[in-house]
C-alpha cells in the first residue's frame, strides 16, 4: 500500500518509520526542506537503534530507508491510498489541508489524521468523502507504543474502519476503537491529570519529581504526569485542554495558568530544553 503522511515532525516520521519497515512505500510532505532532512536523519537513527536491539535486521533497514520519499509538494501524495495528516493541533490548518486532499488524491483514497483532540466529525465535513475519513491516533514515540486509537466519524464507513484497523494489526500495533468527541478517550482522561499535576506544581504541594514519583511509585505510571508533559509538548497539552474545554464548557478542563504560562515563555519542555524538567538540546 502507498501511503501519504503530512507533516515531518516527531509524530510524522515516526509514523513514517513504521509503515516503511513493514514494506509500504511512503511519500512524506512537509512545507519545510530543513524539517523534511531531520525527519530522514531521525527515522535513520531510530532505524540503527533498532537494528542494534535486534528488532529488525539489515535487510529491513535498507528496505525502509529505500521506501520513504520526501517531497515539498501536496501533490505528490495523488497515487497514495492512505494518508495520514500529522500536522500540529490546529483546526483550521487542518481543515485546509482535508480540503486540499480531497481534491488531489484519487476517490478510493482513505484520508486520516493522526490529531489527538480535534473532532473527524469536523474534518470529514469540509470533503466529498466523508466515509473515508477516520482518525489514526498514533502514541508517541510511534515505533514503541502499541496502541493506535482508532476513532470513527458518523459517516465513516464499516470498510474504511476495518481497513485501518487491519492495517494498524499488519504494523504490529493495537487497535482500538472509539467515537468522535472532544480528545476522544486518550486525552480526555489524560490532559485533566497533567493539568492537576500542573496545578500542584505551581501550588508548591510539591516539587515536579515528588508528584512524577508519586504517580508512578502508588499509580504504577510508567512516567509521571509532569515528566510525560515534557515529552508531548507543553504547547500540545495546552492545546489539546482549550479544545476539551471549549468543547464540554467544563473548568476542569480550562488550562491552568502555569502551563500558558510556560508556553508564553517558550519552556515547552524537551523540544525547547525547558519544561517541569531541563534537558540537553
Amino acid at each position: 500500500m502507498k501511503i501519504g503522511v503530512i507533516g515531518a515532525g516527531t509524530m510524522g516520521n515516526g509514523i513514517a518509520h513504521v509503515f516503511s519497515i513493514y514494506k509500504h512505500s511512503v511519500v512524506l510532505v512537509d512545507l519545510n526542506e530543513e524539517i523534511l532532512t531531520n525527519a530522514l536523519g531521525n527515522i535513520k537513527v531510530n532505524l540503527s537503534r533498532q537494528l542494534k536491539k535486534g528488532l529488525i535486521n539489515q535487510d529491513t533497514l535498507n528496505n525502509a530507508e529505500k521506501s520513504i520519499i520526501i517531497s515539498t509538494n501536496i501533490h505528490s501524495l495523488e497515487s497514495c491510498d492512505l494518508v495520514i495528516e500529522a500536522i500540529k493541533e490546529d483546526l483550521d490548518l487542518k481543515k485546509n489541508i482535508f480540503k486540499k486532499i480531497d481534491l488531489i488524491c484519487k476517490k478510493e483514497t482513505i484520508l486520516a489524521s493522526n490529531t489527538s483532540s480535534i473532532s473527524i466529525n469536523s474534518l470529514a465535513n469540509c470533503t466529498n468523502r466523508p466515509q473515508k475519513v477516520i482518525g489514526m491516533h498514533f502514541m508517541n514515540p510511534v515505533p514503541v507504543m502499541k496502541l493506535v486509537e482508532i476513532i470513527k466519524g458518523d459517516n465513516t464507513s464499516g470498510n474504511t474502519i476495518n481497513t485501518i484497523i487491519n492495517l494498524s494489526k499488519d504494523l504490529k500495533k493495537i487497535p482500538v476503537e472509539c467515537n468522535d468527541s472532544p480528545g476522544f478517550v486518550s486525552n480526555r482522561i489524560l490532559m485533566p491529570m497533567i493539568n492537576e499535576a500542573a496545578h500542584c506544581y505551581s501550588e508548591k504541594i510539591a516539587d515536579a519529581d515528588a508528584i512524577d514519583s508519586i504517580m508512578k511509585l502508588g499509580m504504577g505510571h510508567p512516567m509521571g504526569p509532569l515528566k510525560l508533559a515534557d515529552l508531548i509538548g507543553i504547547d500540545v497539552c495546552v492545546s489539546i485542554l482549550q479544545v476539551l474545554y471549549d468543547g464540554f464548557k467544563n473548568e476542569k478542563y480550562k488550562p491552568s495558568k502555569i502551563l500558558i504560562d510556560m508556553m508564553k515563555n517558550n519552556k515547552l519542555g524537551e523540544k525547547t530544553g525547558e519544561g517541569f524538567y531541563k534537558y540537553e538540546l
